[in-house]
């Protein structure tokens, strides 16, 4: 049976469904998990928030990492987008922790709002998330604390550039503890990255890719269990390429040895790696050689 999406548009609504107080800020709020009243629909719906939020719970459990686990016992932070689309537990239970919720209006017109997008973690997966030390946790909770006194005091033309600066300072924060994490798990990391390239190589063994056609980012996250920005930010750590460029590293350099050694036109070789149009195929080998596929042959 198809499951119900409920949509959460506002920060009121979300006290709403929360049944806590009435928010004291119509676009950014702070709330008490533990002293919340969920009015979780009935028939296991699904909600979409419709903006940014960051929930600090503490978790217990084993934790999925790749394809290996974690004991964990600790403060998590989870971060999702607007408009992703959210299963909360129907556990009656009050949550331990708190939650931080902006909407992007907030951001309208700030540097923050042109560059939230680079915050990839908004986009990673639940069992990627963020576990922070006793430290750590307080850092953030400092923030926390400048966020709720801007937004409780009286609206003045300061308002929103220190309610915005600090929810900044909190995400470049968490941006900080999340490399600390990734050097932290190196060993993981080795792993994900060996697989990783196992798999890029396993694909280009095909002696044509016109059937299954070019590879894509969700693929190889799909087989390595884990989101493709949580991929695409381990190998940036660790290679400094995304998971796009090494594809795309990888395509040049079948590309290359189709050139060397073999008379296929161009276009030939365009389709056999995988592309619809041989033209996207020149601009991208160009983009990484310099030289077009044409040029590239005649110098070897």
């Amino acid at each position: 049976m198809e499951r119900t999406i409920i949509d959460i548009r506002s920060i009121n609504e979300l006290h709403q469904f929360y049944g806590y107080e009435k928010p004291k800020h119509p676009l950014v709020s702070i709330i008490d998990l533990s002293k919340t009243k969920k009015q979780v629909a009935s028939g296991a719906s699904l909600y979409r928030l419709h903006f940014y939020c960051v929930y600090f719970k503490t978790l217990k459990g084993a934790l999925p990492y790749g394809r290996s686990y974690y004991d964990f016992d600790e403060a998590t932070l989870l971060f999702t987008a607007p408009y992703q689309v959210v299963a909360p537990s129907a556990d009656p239970t009050p949550e331990k922790g708190w939650g931080l919720f902006f909407h992007p209006d907030v951001l309208a017109r700030t540097g923050l709002g042109k560059k939230i997008n680079e915050y990839s973690f908004f986009n990673y997966a639940s069992t990627e998330a963020l576990h922070l030390s006793d430290a750590e946790k307080e850092v953030l909770e400092a923030c926390l604390r400048h966020i709720e006194l801007e937004y409780t005091r009286p609206i003045d033309k300061h308002t929103q550039t220190l309610i915005v600066t600090n929810i900044e300072l909190l995400l470049n924060y968490c941006d900080r503890f999340y490399d600390r994490q990734f050097l932290t798990r190196a060993n993981v990391n080795q792993d994900i990255i060996q697989q990783f390239e196992d798999l890029l190589n396993n694909y280009f063994t095909h002696e044509s890719l016109t059937e299954i056609g070019l590879p894509d980012v969700t693929y190889f996250s799909a087989h390595l269990n884990l989101s493709p920005y949580y991929l695409s930010d381990v190998l940036n750590k660790y290679t400094g390429k995304t998971t796009q460029e090494h594809i795309h590293l990888k395509l040049v350099e079948r590309a290359k040895l189709l050139l060397w050694s073999t008379d296929k036109s161009i276009s030939s070789i365009a389709y056999d790696l995988g592309f619809n149009y041989p033209s996207h195929f020149t601009k991208l080998f160009k983009s990484k050689t310099g030289k077009s596929p044409k040029d590239f042959r005649n110098l070897n």
